[in-house]
């Protein structure tokens, strides 16, 4: 099963919002928004991300909406991000996805962040030529705690 990316349509949304409130999904992301149910801030954070300079693309997998994927940030601290559905997770998808949008994407580089227990994620990270750089603590809103983070790098 490969992954594609194209543009984001509004339909792709309800998608992304039912996606987004896998408690499984939630507890492995951990930096998520405070409440994940609420409609009307997905809502009001995908107009924001869509009106922006970032580059955000649907995931599809064998034409099914299985994710997004996005570079946002300031320049020269641009950061990637995605989230795929759980039914997903496995099968090589986000790999194929990242390693899209860092193709579509020149600009170096590129910074991740995941939760360092979040072995999957940063497998993929790895896999599409990021390499860990640091570690930090932040607060996971989805574990309502303050968790160990890794800072990964994408360099020319």
């Amino acid at each position: 099963m490969n992954a594609e990316l194209r543009a984001i349509h509004d339909s792709d949304l309800p998608v992304f919002f039912r996606q987004m409130n896998d408690p499984e999904a939630l507890h492995m992301a951990a930096f998520t928004p405070k409440d994940p149910a609420d409609r009307d801030a997905f809502d009001a954070h995908w107009a924001k991300i869509r009106s922006s300079s970032a580059v955000v693309r649907t995931v599809l997998a064998d034409g099914d909406v299985v994710g997004s994927a996005a570079v946002y940030g300031e320049p020269g601290e641009r950061e990637v991000t995605y989230w795929i559905d759980r039914a997903y997770w496995g099968k090589g998808i986000a790999t194929d996805a990242l390693r899209a949008l860092v193709t579509e994407v020149a600009e170096r580089p590129l910074y991740a962040r995941a939760a360092s227990d979040n072995v999957g994620s940063l497998r993929v990270l790895e896999k599409c030529g990021f390499r860990a750089v640091a570690s930090a603590r932040g607060y996971a809103q989805a574990r309502d705690a303050e968790i160990d983070e890794t800072v990964l790098i994408l360099e020319g």
